[in-house]
């Protein structure tokens, strides 16, 4: 089995960013259950704003979005900003909703039958709203996601400390990705076994 994730900070690398500090703790928690892992993170990529899957002129998103097809497993992990979810993971959805008219053999959407699952951190509120319209578009591009299938960490509000300097996991962040992963791979193994319905033609 295979995750993605899609690192969805405003930094490009190699600055040192906290959602690559979660990203790494969400796939330790999935390597407990076999599963290969890798990063994309999207900021390092020219992904041109629009709705279409290649919007030419260079655009690298149908690199990604190969890998996404790849995957059984898709993390989309972003900041906080202003109480919300970042600008390069809006434009992550809005790319995606392109992934509606691309079709398997059964004539599903081809991300019908893989796992969105998502992170998120930041030292301000809007953890749960960017969760719950992260969720919504992943699920309307065909998405499942799986109980319980989020993990964050929000700091004190406006305070300086950021999760990429803890020295440590807090434990109810722990035990929030730990759930994320086993169930995520409980649902993927699920529909690997038995797909979706076919779509009518």
């Amino acid at each position: 089995m295979h995750a993605v994730a899609l690192n969805c900070t405003l930094k490009p690398s190699p600055a040192e960013s906290s959602t690559d500090k979660m990203v790494a703790h969400a796939f330790d928690a999935l390597s407990k259950h076999d599963v290969s892992v890798e990063t994309v993170r999207v900021v390092d990529f020219d992904v041109k704003p629009g709705v279409e899957a290649d919007m030419g002129d260079g655009d690298q998103w149908p690199e990604i979005v190969e890998r996404i097809v790849s995957a059984d497993i898709l993390l989309v992990a972003t900041p906080t900003w202003v109480g919300h979810m970042s600008s390069v993971a809006q434009r992550v959805l809005e790319r995606l909703d392109a992934e509606l008219s691309n079709t398997d053999d059964e004539n599903r959407p081809r991300m019908v039958g893989k796992v969105g699952i998502a992170a998120v951190v930041g030292n301000e509120d809007g953890a749960h709203k960017i969760v719950a319209d992260l969720f919504q578009s992943l699920n309307d591009i065909g998405f499942s996601i799986p109980a319980q299938g989020s993990t964050y960490w929000n700091g004190e509000a406006m305070s300086g400390t950021d999760f990429k300097d803890l020295d440590e996991i807090p434990e109810a962040v722990r035990s929030t990705t730990e759930s994320v992963a086993r169930n995520a791979v409980h649902l993927a193994t699920l529909l690997r076994q038995r797909q979706y319905a076919p779509y009518p033609g």
